[in-house]
């Protein structure tokens, strides 16, 4: 039994002791220690993202949330129908309002069949964005646009 042992304990010494030699794909040394170039880019382009998505009608309340490292901002919108879906606030570009604003537009997706127009309650649309402190530095206000109003919230 002993020796059973120690022939299996010599086996396996032998084993490793051979991993070790040149350029063996079985040392698990070198498993991650092999660099291979990178191929780095100079230049990227990158294809503006466009938005198909219409303005919803208006902008009916928009409150900001302070969280621990930022805020989420969240702002109800009322479409002109029942069945409007994927909403989203969009992040306007830096020029579109000035220094110290942010501002985003309230889309969303319409149905593809026409619906009902119905009560307020069954066509408001909720969404949100969050920021974090980083990007409120030196923020004043931030504002979101709907095809008919726009609603601020100050810092």
């Amino acid at each position: 039994m002993m020796r059973t042992k120690y022939i299996t304990l010599s086996v396996m010494a032998l084993a490793l002791t051979g991993c070790g030699i040149g350029d063996s794909g079985l040392n698990p040394f070198r498993w991650l220690s092999q660099e291979e170039p990178v191929e780095r880019l100079s230049e990227v382009d990158i294809a503006p993202l466009i938005e198909d998505r219409p303005l919803v009608q208006s902008v009916d309340a928009l409150v900001s949330e302070r969280l621990p490292g930022g805020i989420i901002i969240r702002a109800t919108g009322l479409p002109p129908s029942q069945g409007w879906f994927d909403a989203q606030l969009v992040r306007e570009g830096a020029a579109a309002a000035g220094t110290g604003v942010i501002v985003y537009s309230f889309r969303a997706r319409p149905p593809e069949e026409q619906t009902r127009v119905s009560t307020q309650q069954s066509r408001e649309l909720v969404a949100g964005a969050y920021l974090s402190d980083i990007e409120l530095a030196g923020i004043t206000s931030i504002r979101v646009l709907s095809a008919s109003n726009a609603r601020t919230v100050g810092r």
